[in-house]
């Protein structure tokens, strides 16, 4: 009732128009198609003879369980069930026997489940992105839903969800994200094309170096991009100049790759905090001008108070999440495959800005108390005092 009087509805038969076929008629089952294939191999028939036979042989009929009245399907429908799903082939020795974890079925029930890890955290399935507003005088409403592959970095997903934001014009201002998503390549991207200001703690530099902090990382390089050079803590200038090369993965940024020569770095006292290795050369690597001169700056304000406390909003997000997770049963599926998991999750997002939207008191009307907890009922029934306030209590 609340949907129907405040919200007029949630859809509208036309918002469905893409997801069926142009023409009005339904999908041909695979399985069908599938059996007319092995049929073919069997009695050795061209595409266009055994479409004939589907139409008009009754043996035919009775193997593919079809009605006799069935008027079958055009004979290139055949051909374009076959291409698409790639090609069967026996694994080797030689790639150890063993799909990688981006392909590998790990579930009888869904083949498009994939296994994951994240910390101590282990699941076989997907990967959901919640993005929800933030704002203090209001109520937070979860505005985008991204179903991705299990495998993937978190970094891939937030070009499109800056997209569907875009074209729902709720694209905001500021956007609070976790560390996996703070790719720099993406925080570039972000504010070029959407003026949006990505705010998340940006990987650390991970050299050797710097993991140490026993010698000269590649912030104690004086970089001069004018004059392509590098000049490293005891003042040595670089000798070649390389790059930007492409990057290694769609998160990752271009490099520039500046190098020593053995004569440089042989005769230096300090070598062994620059390189381990007594005939090898040191090499710095580092992103384009623009790049390098945007993870500075970043790196820098995250250590500002300012920026923390900033930043400390988006831990509301990790309550929502609870939320749906424990809730709305979000992180069990009801349904197989990626594109139905994702409509459960956008399914379940909705109802959860429902339940928080019919909270809210309409405008001049006092807000109902806040029920009791069960630990709150269990002090009242045995007549324990509790504070006004948890913050206050002293032991």
């Amino acid at each position: 009732m609340w949907v129907r009087d405040r919200l007029g509805g949630l859809w509208r038969d036309e918002d469905f128009t893409d997801w069926y076929p142009r023409d009005g008629r339904p999908g041909l089952s695979p399985a069908q198609l599938a059996t007319v294939c092995v049929l073919q191999f069997l009695l050795g028939l061209s595409d266009r003879q055994a479409a004939e036979a589907v139409r008009c042989r009754i043996d035919f009929k009775y193997a593919l369980a079809m009605e006799l009245d069935d008027p079958g399907f055009h004979h290139s429908v055949l051909s374009d069930f076959r291409d698409g799903a790639g090609r069967l082939r026996w694994r080797t020795a030689e790639d150890g026997g063993l799909p990688s974890s981006a392909v590998a079925v790990v579930s009888p029930y869904d083949p498009t489940a994939r296994y994951a890890r994240r910390g101590d955290t282990r699941w076989q399935g997907f990967v959901a992105h919640l993005t929800e507003t933030c704002d203090p005088d209001g109520v937070n409403v979860i505005t985008d839903v991204a179903t991705t592959d299990a495998t993937g970095y978190d970094a891939k997903a937030l070009p499109g969800i800056h997209t569907r934001l875009k074209h729902r014009g709720l694209l905001p201002a500021e956007h609070l994200v976790d560390g996996g998503y703070t790719s720099l390549v993406h925080l570039e991207q972000a504010a070029r094309e959407h003026q949006v200001t990505v705010t998340g703690p940006l990987p650390v530099n991970t050299t050797r170096q710097n993991r140490r902090n026993n010698g000269f990382g590649r912030d104690d390089f004086h970089i001069d991009f004018d004059r392509r050079q590098v000049t490293c803590p005891q003042g040595e200038t670089s000798a070649g100049w390389h790059g930007p090369y492409p990057a290694s993965s769609p998160t990752a940024a271009p490099l520039i790759v500046a190098r020593f020569t053995k004569s440089q770095c042989r005769p230096c006292p300090a070598r062994t905090r620059c390189t381990t290795t007594a005939d090898r050369a040191r090499s710095v690597g580092f992103p384009p001008r623009e790049l390098r001169d945007l993870q500075l700056r970043v790196r820098a304000e995250q250590q500002t108070p300012e920026w923390q406390a900033r930043y400390a909003v988006r831990s509301g997000v990790e309550g929502t999440i609870n939320e749906l997770a424990h809730g709305h049963g979000m992180r069990h599926c009801r349904y197989r495959g990626q594109r139905k998991a994702h409509l459960q999750h956008v399914f379940t997002a909705i109802a959860a800005n429902i339940e928080r939207l019919s909270r809210r008191p309409t405008p001049g009307e006092t807000p109902p108390p806040r029920p009791p907890t069960a630990f709150q009922n269990y002090l009242d029934q045995h007549q324990i005092p509790r504070a006004r306030s948890w913050r206050s209590a002293r032991d």
